[in-house]
């Protein structure tokens, strides 16, 4: 391996201007590093105690970001840089956050952080211009974490959208291809009505008839499993007696609310010769006006649920303060978490205030501060718990509280839960909105967050106020 040069180093950007005494300084001080492309210069976790110079090549620098490498900036020796990465004078840093994999032939300089002390003395304009260096680091790397965390948070609210879509669109294929089939059914059914001379005023009854019972499919008013098979097993008697048997009949008219004293009336008014196939008919139409029903309740869902991503995303609305409905955006906000409610059966206990009134905000942002605590609260507590959402208006301000029976934070950690990059969730798991976005959001909103957590109980109160009215003069 060739040692380094004054020539080399002076063509990283930031050393250019040194004087070459200080940059042989720095060749004694310090040791070159060389790695063939694709080879992992640093990987997560390794310690960070020197400053490294790029000399030769480049590097990409990846973070995991919820069980997946993301790529963040390529370290090279360009202006953004300077040429210079690694520990800087007066970072903090103590280990890699990512990875850095070298891209083709890549050759460092390295120096370690036990002559940052002398470093400075010797120069003391090079450090500062190095924590300028580390200031633009610092920066670049926030912006780049906000967007990964925005990008997280949309692939949520994508997979939550679509395991909301997906169970009323199926049912809508679903239902669309036995109503086609009981349409059909129709024509062959009517005619055997007109052969069998049916009376147009059995018509007419059949429709009242229809119409009486159609408040039962609306309720949708359940049965025990033991009264329904009573009266399927009443029905089908009834049924076998009158030469009239089957199975789809009975359970549809179970359904439906059809009694004995009905099919006695239908019997009276059309004859025993022509009863199956009006009875045949009568269930078809009944069948066809429940899945009428089940149609209007898919679309109706699909509606539902767009409209609550529009408000949650603040679709249509400009990005300057609106006033808004908290409780509107915390059912919004409930309604896309609802898949992930119902996989481990939750609860949600709902304890709103009365005189809630419109509060401005940045509905958007405020909208990923509800997703994040109330996805925090499903994480924590166990298949079958309770999460329960309170609110409590004033005039001054509203109070919004998150309480989850889980198995709580741990005293020594809660204090760090808003630090940047922290997390108690596994890989993979979350909004990919931290709670540092939390608080961004928060503070933003001249608001509060705190948290109260003991085992069984944890409490997020959120405290925003309403803007001070000024004196008029």
């Amino acid at each position: 391996m060739q040692p380094a040069t004054i020539e080399e180093l002076r063509k990283v950007i930031c050393l250019t201007d040194l004087p070459k005494e200080h940059l042989q300084w720095i060749l004694e001080h310090g040791e070159v590093s060389e790695h063939a492309d694709g080879d992992l210069i640093i990987k997560t976790g390794d310690p960070i105690d020197e400053m490294i110079m790029a000399l030769e090549g480049k590097g990409h620098f990846y973070m995991n970001v919820n069980g997946k490498l993301v790529f963040y900036f390529t370290f090279e020796n360009d202006v953004q840089t300077g040429g210079v990465g690694g520990l800087l004078p007066y970072s903090r840093m103590k280990i890699s956050p990512g990875d850095n994999f070298a891209v083709g032939k890549v050759r460092l300089f390295r120096l370690h952080k036990k002559h940052f002390r002398e470093l400075e003395q010797l120069n003391p304009e090079f450090i500062q211009r190095l924590i300028g260096y580390m200031t633009e680091r610092a920066r670049h790397f926030a912006t780049e974490k906000l967007q990964q965390e925005k990008v997280g948070a949309l692939g949520q609210l994508a997979a939550g959208i679509a395991h909301e879509l997906n169970n009323p669109a199926a049912a809508i294929n679903r239902i669309s291809s036995e109503l086609i089939k009981r349409l059909m059914q129709n024509y062959d059914l009517t005619e055997r009505l007109m052969r069998d001379h049916v009376k147009p005023e059995f018509i007419t009854s059949a429709r009242q008839l229809a119409e009486e019972k159609k408040a039962v499919i609306t309720q949708k008013i359940m049965l025990t499993a033991m009264q329904r098979l009573d009266r399927e097993d009443e029905i089908n008697a009834w049924l076998e007696k009158n030469s009239a048997s089957d199975g789809q009949v009975a359970e549809t008219f179970t359904d439906t609310g059809i009694t004995i004293n009905d099919l006695e009336k239908i019997s009276n008014s059309v004859g025993k010769e022509a009863l199956p196939d009006v009875l045949q008919w009568l269930e078809n139409n009944l069948s066809s006006q429940r899945i009428l029903k089940d149609l209007d309740d898919a679309s109706c869902r699909i509606s539902n649920l767009v409209g609550a991503i529009k408000s949650h995303v603040h679709m249509d609305r400009t990005s300057d303060m609106q006033p808004t409905n908290i409780h509107k955006d915390l059912e919004n906000t409930l309604t896309l978490l609802g898949y992930k409610l119902r996989e481990k059966n939750i609860t949600v206990r709902k304890d709103f205030c009365a005189d809630m009134r419109e509060i401005p905000a940045y509905v958007g942002e405020l909208n990923q501060v509800w997703t994040n605590l109330l996805d925090n609260a499903i994480y924590a507590v166990p298949k079958n718990g309770t999460i329960s959402v309170e609110t409590k208006c004033s005039q001054h301000d509203v109070i919004v509280k998150v309480i989850d029976g889980g198995a709580g934070i741990p005293e020594e950690i809660q204090s760090r839960i808003f630090d940047p990059f922290f997390t108690t969730k596994k890989q993979g798991e979350g909004t990919g909105i931290g709670l540092d976005t939390v608080m961004r959001i928060v503070k933003r909103h001249n608001a509060e967050i705190k948290v109260v957590s003991v085992p069984g109980r944890t409490v997020f109160t959120v405290c925003i106020p309403f803007p001070k009215k000024e004196n008029a003069e």
